[in-house]
């Protein structure tokens, strides 16, 4: 007898060899009309593996992470085929499963929305038709054969890269067959929803060096309700997207001249950054104990040697020079921690001096490939809140907490604190020579941040291979609307560049001592985070970092004066403010106030002339009557002063 212990610890047992699928169908009719895969002993497998053995099973339906993953693969497969139905000269690349679908890559001339439009309507005849998927494998040479004759070069080259004894899968729905792991849907005539999104370029294998391939994005649901609750979603998410706000509210453009990755930050965008840069900086030297330095925006190759940044990193840098020409190499800096170093030495230390916290507020430069640009969030020049603290060993775990709690504080304030995660970024244990410094600094630096997360309590995961080459980080993540997850603020361990840079402080018996370093953001990069914030809040910002945070709405030409007069009331209390004196109606100004996204309008008529009031109209409460421009000043100023951030309730 075959023993199957189910999820629920529950068993079967049967006397014969069975299908996953054939047992889900004995548990249940309906399970099996839902099952999408299915686990055996913990690894994903296809509803048609046989299990012959004991074994535990779990039968895995849309609401699975896996069996989603599996269901929208299948939709991949059938969009793949619908391409190659309507354009058979298209070849074959990839097409996986993704967190919000799918995508599968073609070489062929980009679709715009008639032709996705005409690919949904063959994919719909593929999924009516019904057809089973089956399974079969090859060995190595005969797989290369089979998609030779079927003029796949890119399946060749994917299969090239495998083991010489691999046995490689394929599946096949009809007269279609892909090269493929699985697992996959019993039949096409599961997929009950589905949608192409969109279509743009993609490198080849992701590496701009590879041909531009054209990606279809699509996604797929068990349920109609549902595709159309995410289609719902994709729509707020145009509207919240950065890339097209930020250009809208002309927060930044950029200009194919001036080059990709080189965003020009717009006079509204300014606003927010100085408002931002202003508060950090204060906020860091007068309550965290931090001093300023400033330091030049390129160095001698000589210093990034030093550091290690030239054998490790220099393919990410702006290179100025030949080094088998010219006497000096520059390079424009990707990070500030050498410089400060040399502020440090500029004089001796004793044990008393430290912890030394430098902060710069600094423009980086960093050689992205041009398929990462995107918006803000991905530059080649950039401003961050930098800092580095040289710190005594004893001193580590403290001044550690300190960084964490100052981001901490941050995110708060801005509002942002629950869109976080928190990630342990590991070094690869298993290629040391990417890294400096020894296994054994590697795992004590690494043991040590678990304890002080862990004492904090704050949850974290763990990621291999993340860490910068001297050291492991605290990398705060967060994705943009799309789901892209980046880091806004990474807090690092350092015990390897004081020994680099010859970097000490005498202690108490006189010897001398190397400084442990934290490198670290107490709140990122500026243009990533004004993307984050743009997002986040629709363009709808609190009133503080407002570009425009009052507009005074004089009802006709005759109470322009006394608007006047109101708005330099205003900026005199450093509230950012202007009038509207154009010859249109009040409502025409209340909407145009709205779509601009301003908080506060202030209507002024003939009453509040006469009594020195102003009305007030607000995102956050709508009509908020008529109160003395005393009193309006005083309530503005408080919310402005404490960052507040208040519930939007008018819908605009």
């Amino acid at each position: 007898m075959m023993k199957v212990t189910l999820k629920d610890g529950s068993c079967k047992e049967y006397q014969n060899p069975m299908s996953a699928y054939d047992i889900a169908k004995d548990i249940s009719e309906g399970l099996a009309r839902a099952a999408c895969a299915a686990m055996v002993d913990g690894k994903v497998v296809d509803l048609r593996t046989e299990i012959s053995c004991d074994c535990e099973l779990s039968i895995l339906t849309f609401n699975d992470k896996e069996g989603m993953a599996a269901y929208r693969h299948t939709a991949s497969h059938v969009l793949a085929e619908a391409v190659k139905r309507l354009y058979p000269e298209a070849k074959l690349a990839i097409g996986p499963s993704i967190d919000t679908g799918f995508y599968y890559d073609f070489d062929c001339p980009p679709f715009d929305r008639e032709a996705l439009d005409k690919i949904e309507a063959e994919m719909k005849k593929i999924i009516k038709e019904g057809n089973a998927l089956t399974c079969f494998t090859l060995p190595r040479d005969e797989a290369i054969e089979f998609m030779e004759k079927r003029e796949e070069p890119y399946k060749v080259e994917l299969i090239n890269d495998l083991p010489e004894d691999a046995v490689i899968s394929f599946y096949s729905q009809g007269e279609f067959t892909d090269l493929c792991a699985g697992p996959h849907l019993m039949s096409t005539k599961q997929i009950k929803a589905f949608k192409l999104i969109s279509s743009s370029g993609a490198y080849w294998r992701g590496s701009e060096k590879n041909k531009m391939l054209t990606r279809i994005y699509g996604t797929a649901y068990d349920k109609k309700a549902d595709l159309e609750a995410y289609l719902e979603h994709l729509e707020d998410i145009k509207k919240r997207d950065h890339n097209r706000l930020g250009r809208e509210m002309e927060l930044f453009t950029t200009v194919d001249v001036i080059g990709q990755g080189l965003p020009l930050i717009m006079p509204n965008g300014v606003i927010i950054i100085k408002e931002l840069q202003r508060w950090i900086e204060d906020l860091e030297d007068n309550e965290w104990g931090y001093v300023r330095t400033k330091t030049p925006l390129m160095a001698k190759s000589d210093l990034y040697k030093i550091s290690g940044h030239w054998d490790h990193y220099k393919d990410g840098m702006f290179v100025l020079g030949d080094e088998d020409k010219d006497k000096e190499v520059f390079a424009l800096r990707p990070m500030t921690c050498p410089f400060q170093y040399y502020v440090y030495k500029n004089s001796q230390k004793s044990y008393r001096d430290l912890p030394l916290r430098y902060g710069e507020t600094s423009t980086l430069f960093r050689n992205e490939e041009s398929g990462e640009m995107h918006g803000l969030t991905r530059v080649r020049q950039f401003t961050i809140s930098e800092g580095h603290l040289i710190v005594r060993p004893d001193q580590m775990d403290e001044e550690f907490k300190g960084c964490l709690a100052l981001a901490k504080y941050c995110l708060t304030t801005l509002g942002l604190e629950e869109d976080v995660t928190y990630r342990l970024s590991k070094w690869d244990k298993d290629n040391p020579d990417k890294y400096m410094g020894s296994a054994e600094v590697w795992e004590e630096t690494q043991q040590r941040i678990r304890n002080v997360l862990d004492e904090l309590g704050i949850v974290y995961e763990e990621a291999d291979g993340e860490a910068a080459f001297y050291g492991p980080k605290v990398d705060i993540q967060a994705k943009n609307v799309y789901g892209k997850e980046d880091t806004m603020i990474t807090i690092q361990w350092d015990a390897l560049l004081a020994e680099q840079f010859d970097m000490y402080y005498v202690d108490q018996n006189g010897e001398k001592v190397r400084p442990y370093i934290i490198h670290r953001t107490s709140i990122g990069c500026y243009e990533r985070t004004l993307a984050w914030l743009t997002e986040k809040y629709a363009g709808k910002f609190p009133t503080w970092l407002c570009p425009e945070q009052v507009r005074v709405l004089p009802i006709s030409e005759k109470f322009h004066d006394y608007a006047g007069r109101i708005n330099k009331e205003l900026r005199a209390n450093g509230i950012r403010s202007s009038v509207d004196e154009r010859s249109e109606k009040i409502g025409y100004k209340i909407r145009d106030s709205r779509l601009h996204r301003v908080p506060y309008m202030l209507v002024v008529g003939q009453n509040e002339e006469q009594d020195n009031t102003v009305s007030v109209r607000s995102r956050y409460l709508g009509d908020e009557g008529t109160k003395s421009i005393d009193e309006f000043i005083s309530e503005i100023s408080k919310e402005i002063r404490t960052k507040q951030i208040r519930e939007i309730k008018v819908t605009e």
